[in-house]
């Protein structure tokens, strides 16, 4: 029995797109193309790409992931193997929501209290966030999880370490802009999304629909989102607000 890929993106939760950029940098072929040109997945094919979701999950790029894959000769070991890094990777996240629920509580407190809004002002936000790490939760963005692949290839993790600080370091400034009640197409806050186009153009060709949908993502994407609200509730949100202004009025 087959599937076609449309199918398959509907039971994964994958894109289609996502798939067919596997099939075509060699990680998943499908197990034929159709007279229609369609991609059909046989159950070999879902194991593998069940395997490639849950390595991606726990941080790994896809090249590692492609040696992984060609390297393992029995499907049930490697599946035990991943299961094993999916309880270790529950752990570190239990933790990690822990200390998530009480930055809510104590927002929530401040708030009732009626405290003006606390943003909170680390050095390194991503600090112990490998890049691997920050690639799996590009899933749905798979041609700039490569770009950002190939640069950080180049880094060295002293390189990685000063990109992570000017990443929080603009998310702190958009956080202040939020507090002090710039609209999100004031010329300050478009000045922000404007570096972070023109950094994201530096890797690869952006869009304005892929530039949105980025924006999107900072609200739905659940590791995205919880790390804007870190630094300031609402953040997120506000954050995907400016780059559709940005992408309205400058990239139309």
């Amino acid at each position: 029995m087959d599937w076609p890929i449309a199918e398959v993106a509907r039971m994964s939760g994958v894109t289609a797109r996502t798939l067919r950029h596997y099939d075509e940098i060699g990680l998943l072929p499908p197990a034929r193309i159709g007279s229609n040109g369609h991609r059909y997945y046989e159950e070999h094919q879902l194991l593998l790409l069940q395997q490639i979701l849950v390595l991606r999950a726990l941080g790994v790029g896809l090249p590692e992931i492609g040696r992984v894959l060609a390297a393992q000769v029995d499907e049930v070991e490697a599946l035990r193997g991943h299961h094993r890094r999916l309880l270790a990777e529950r752990d570190r996240l239990d933790v990690l929501a822990a200390a998530v629920s009480r930055t809510i509580a104590e927002l929530e407190q401040s708030r009732k209290d009626g405290r003006p809004m606390t943003i909170n002002r680390p050095e390194n936000l991503f600090e112990g966030v490998t890049p691997s790490q920050y690639e799996a939760t590009l899933h749905d963005f798979p041609e700039h999880a490569e770009a950002i692949a190939r640069r950080v290839a180049t880094m060295t993790p002293e390189d990685v370490e000063a990109g992570q600080r000017e990443r929080t370091a603009q998310m702190i400034r958009l956080a202040e802009l939020m507090a002090a009640g710039y609209a999100v197409d004031a010329e300050p806050v478009q000045a922000e999304m404007d570096a972070q186009y023109r950094a994201l153009t530096a890797l690869r060709t952006v869009t304005a629909d892929e530039y949105r949908a980025m924006g999107r993502s900072c609200v739905d994407n659940e590791p995205w989102r919880a790390a804007y609200e870190a630094i300031a509730p609402g953040l997120a949100a506000y954050q995907r607000d400016a780059i559709e202004a940005y992408a309205a009025t400058r990239l139309s």
